[in-house]
């Protein structure tokens, strides 16, 4: 399975709800906290081409993009292509 990493603000309900998300997939993920960090903020939105908003996910080197993107993913029967081996 490719590393799964998703950038995270404490506070936010759209993380949690990717969070579970990828939990009940039993994908082992990095969380990165970006609450008052300036380096892993700005690391986020040039990862993840100028978009400020959290979550940003990355499957690999694969911007899946915020919570919507990676339930539509999984709605389509996508994402489980993609965390595939």
């Amino acid at each position: 399975m490719p590393p799964v990493t998703i950038y995270t603000k404490s506070w936010c309900p759209y993380c949690q709800s990717a969070k579970e998300l990828l939990t009940s997939k039993d994908v082992a993920f990095t969380e990165i906290e970006i609450s008052g960090k300036a380096e892993e903020r700005a690391a986020m939105i040039e990862r993840a081409g100028g978009r400020m908003s959290v979550p940003q996910i990355f499957v690999g080197d694969r911007h899946v993009g915020g919570c919507d993107d990676l339930y539509a993913l999984d709605a389509r029967g996508e994402l489980d292509k993609l965390l595939a081996p």
